[in-house]
Formats: structure tokens, sequence, C-alpha cells
């Protein structure tokens, strides 16, 4: 089986529609898609709906924006409850953090001399409820001031560029919490890609795990060297998690994020798939059902 468990739609920063990300999972041959917009489960039923038409598996979750010690972390969800109301509200503060900064990044970036208004970068943002960023490198792009996206972040928008303004995001311990009270499974993403490495240590994983009941960690993505893919499987083995693979593809928003890029064992699947039972039993929560063909 060849089962994807990190994709992102137009709902959030991909570029596809949810019936198109779908119906590309087809093409390309994957068994199991998960679908995990950031903050928001707005595409769920459209991509279950999409998913049984074409006999594509199908797992609702999403991916929450955290921060530990002021470092961007994100953690997978799967299979929980989005109207779980601590949980809904904090992911309606952080959307909300998100879309009222983009003033203050646009006067930044016309502050250096760049023209770009608010208006451009809503408009790269049709259908979905959470704002951010690579919208923000979709306007400059449309502009043709940069190439793509990667320029964007490069020149204007990463941690540390001049055109940054942070937002309000979730401690992950707490994320951690809600998604279980949620009856959901929490993963983290990436942990070693990007700014995470910076806080997310082995010891940092075993605290999750034992403090919060974190169930497993994101191996096997572009943004992990083949040496911390060792790394990293080694230590969810160590502490009996769950390890799972994924492109994090966001359509034409990043290169080599291609469908099925990476990959989940179909035991590492399973193994998610009863830690979501047993955490939606615990939270005596009603929490969506995969679709599997």
């Amino acid at each position: 089986m060849r089962i994807d468990l990190h994709t992102h739609s137009n709902r959030s920063d991909g570029t596809d529609p949810v019936d198109v990300l779908i119906a590309r999972a087809k093409r390309d041959g994957l068994d199991v898609i998960a679908l995990t917009d950031h903050d928001t489960a707005d595409g769920w039923a459209e991509g279950r709906r999409a998913a049984e038409d074409l006999a594509v598996g199908f797992v609702p979750g999403i991916e929450i924006s955290c921060k530990l010690n002021g470092i961007s972390v994100h953690l997978l969800a799967y299979l929980l409850d989005p109207s779980y109301e601590p949980l809904a509200r904090e992911l309606a503060t952080v959307r909300d953090g998100r879309t009222d900064r983009i003033p203050s990044i646009v006067a930044r970036i016309n502050a250096l001399g760049v023209d770009l208004t608010v208006d451009e970068v809503l408009a790269q943002a049709t259908g979905t409820p959470s704002v951010g960023r690579p919208h923000v490198a979709d306007a400059l792009v449309a502009r043709g001031t940069v190439a793509d996206r990667g320029e964007a972040f490069d020149r204007f928008l990463a941690d540390g560029r001049p055109g940054h303004v942070s937002h309000y995001a979730i401690d992950p311990g707490r994320a951690i919490d809600l998604v279980r009270e949620a009856g959901g499974v929490p993963v983290i993403a990436h942990p070693w890609g990007r700014s995470s490495h910076k806080v997310i240590t082995e010891e940092t994983i075993a605290r999750f795990v034992t403090e919060n009941g974190l169930a497993g960690i994101e191996v096997d993505h572009q943004d992990h060297s083949p040496a911390s893919r060792v790394a990293l499987r080694g230590i969810a083995q160590n502490l009996g998690i769950i390890y799972t693979g994924s492109s994090d593809h966001h359509g034409a928003g990043k290169i080599d994020h291609e469908l099925g890029v990476n990959s989940t064992e179909p035991e590492q699947f399973e193994a998610l798939l009863e830690v979501a039972k047993t955490n939606a039993a615990a939270a005596d929560a009603t929490v969506p059902e995969a679709y599997l063909p």
C-alpha cells in the first residue's frame, strides 16, 4: 500500500482544490491520503466525498500551528473531533492571528521598496479561512517580484527575514493534550526540518510522550536528511511510538513534495488507527472515521 499522511489543499496553503487533490492521489497510485490543512477541517467533507467516488482511502486530519520557546513546531492531528470547543477556540485564534498580521507583513515589504497590497494577498487566498505567508508569497509571484514561494520566503517571509511578523500559536504540549481530549491522534510533523530541529530533541519528544501522550513523529519527509530519518526512526522505535512518512504536498506551492514522494508503512498506519480507537474511547468523543475502500 502507498499511504501519504500529510497533504494540503487550497483550504489552507495548498494550491489544489480538495477534489483535484484526491483525483491526483488516485492518478498517482496512492491507496490512502490524509488531508491535513493548517488549523482547519474545512475540506474534510468534500475530501471524503471525492475519495469515496474514486475509491481512495481518506484520513481526515489537521496540521496545528504550535510554538516552543518561540520556535515554530507543527503537530499533525488525525481522526479528531474538530468541534471540541477548547480545540476549536484555539484554532480560531491561530487563524485570526495569521490573517491579522497580513497588513503588517505587507507594510514591511512596502518599506523595502516592493509594491504589494493586502487586496493582492487576499486574492490569492480564495476558499480558505486561514490566510498566511504562503498567500503573500503567491502575491509576490503574481507580481513578478519573485520566481516562486521559496524565493519569497528566503528574501522576505521566513523567520528572521525583513517581512516576517510572528503570530499566535499553541504550545505543543497543550496542543497534544487538546488533540487527545478531542479523541484524535497527535503526531509531530517534520520534527527535524525547518526551524523545528532547534527545539525538538530526543528528550523533548520523550517528554511529550510521557507527559502528554504524543502518539508519533513524522520521519520520512523531504526536510529530513537520510541520517536524520535513521535517527528519528530509532527514537520512535525506542519510545514505542508511531513513525510516519509523507509528502507534505502543497500542489504548485512547494517543489519536490510530490504526492507519495514519501509514504507510511502499512504496519505504522494500522498502529495509528488502533491509537485512534483507543483515544476516541478514552475521550468519549464522536470522531470521524477513516474511509478505507
